[in-house]
């Protein structure tokens, strides 16, 4: 049974927006915080106005804002009324066939998080100095009542702080762990630095893919704030374009994306390209945060062996030791990225189902889909390229 949160102050109104433009950008970034690019407004609203994540595209923004009676903005939270389950990276295909199966309607429903972005962080964000439990508690209810008025069939929190998801599952929500690798900066004062902390085969073997990657006669540029040109943009638009097609049948972010980030959150953009002969043939887009890289989007007009890896993992890894960022954030899935550095880490959301029936069935498969995704962190953790092995982080067992 859903526990309803703690009465906060009775002068607050909730507000749903159709547009993050319905909010000054101070008032959301007041409650976002600084650490996390993804859930800035700079960030969402360049989703919103590129036409990338619209009502015409399945994400129809219902953003949840807490206000004090003179305008205020104390608690805002990202979430979007979703005709499909496409782009988010916490997988409930299987959730709704089976219900739509047995005659039930699972879209739309209600999402909160960032949309085409499995990057874990803040979802249920609120203003510095404000009673946090309190406020994050209103923010569900007000989802909650979203949902329960329009008939919704679910809400879903993906991609949530530990604590956050934790803090729901509390309150009565259904706890999912997912499962990533990120690197973690051990105090290396170079790449080679790095390596020696690795057993001797994954050290060559880093070696040689670094090597090889590049030995075609291609170099590697890394560009931030003011450097990146639209012409640089596009350059990785073509390259995203053709992974994306691949991938997906077709991209999910516009070329004018790129563009309305590239003027609203220059500094915070690491761009990765590759040259070869002067003409760009791949190239990694990369966000930074206080204290770690996200790697984001790739693509590649050429095939070159390793070149992937040199890219998106070991350029990163570079960047990151040379400016003291503790980890890097390498995306979802893909235990090719262990023998590269980057360990297995847990990732949390949470789940309302309205119907009893779907909710008793989610919460039996997440009762064995749990331990599973435990245990194979802890394997997947022994099994790092380290000489000595670092201990798995399964602080998400519940």
């Amino acid at each position: 049974m859903l526990k309803r949160a703690a009465m906060t102050d009775a002068a607050l109104t909730v507000r749903y927006l159709a547009t993050l433009k319905d909010i000054a950008e101070i008032e959301w970034n007041a409650c976002a915080g600084p650490d996390n690019p993804f859930v800035g407004y700079a960030f969402l609203s360049a989703l919103e106005e590129s036409g990338s994540a619209t009502a015409e595209t399945g994400w129809l923004a219902r953003h949840v804002v807490l206000e004090t009676a003179d305008g205020r903005a104390v608690g805002v939270m990202p979430m979007y009324a979703k005709s499909h389950s496409f782009g988010e990276y916490v997988f409930d295909h299987g959730w709704a066939e089976a219900f739509e199966r047995a005659g039930g309607r699972y879209y739309p429903k209600l999402q909160v998080a960032v949309p085409f972005t499995p990057v874990p962080g803040p979802r249920l964000m609120v203003r510095p100095g404000s009673d946090a439990p309190a406020l994050r508690g209103a923010l569900l209810d007000a989802a909650l009542k979203l949902a329960e008025q329009a008939e919704l069939s679910s809400l879903h929190v993906t991609f949530a702080s530990e604590n956050e998801a934790k803090e729901l599952a509390g309150r009565g929500l259904l706890y999912r762990t997912g499962l990533q690798f990120h690197w973690t900066n051990q105090g290396f004062a170079s790449f080679d630095e790095f390596l020696a902390a690795l057993a001797a085969r994954k050290r060559k073997q880093i070696k040689r893919e670094r090597r090889e990657a590049l030995q075609a006669g291609l170099t590697v540029r890394v560009l931030s704030g003011r450097e990146i040109e639209e012409r640089h943009w596009d350059g990785f638009f073509a390259f995203y374009e053709d992974t994306g097609s691949r991938k997906w049948g077709a991209p999910y972010l516009t070329r004018e994306f790129f563009s309305l980030i590239g003027q609203n959150m220059a500094e915070a953009i690491v761009l990765i390209l590759v040259e070869r002969t002067g003409r760009m043939i791949a190239g990694a887009l990369n966000l930074k945060g206080t204290d770690a890289l996200y790697g984001r989007n790739w693509g590649a007009l050429e095939h070159h062996p390793f070149l992937h890896f040199e890219t998106c993992y070991y350029q990163a890894i570079d960047y990151a030791i040379a400016h003291g960022l503790k980890r890097v954030e390498a995306g979802a899935q893909g235990e090719h990225k262990l023998a590269r550095g980057y360990l297995p880490v847990p990732t949390h959301s949470a789940h309302w189902i309205a119907h009893e029936g779907l909710r008793k069935a989610v919460q039996g498969f997440l009762a064995r889909e749990t331990p599973y995704i435990v245990e194979e962190i802890e394997l997947l953790a022994g099994h790092g390229p380290f000489r000595c092995a670092l201990p798995a982080d399964v602080s998400s067992k519940v």
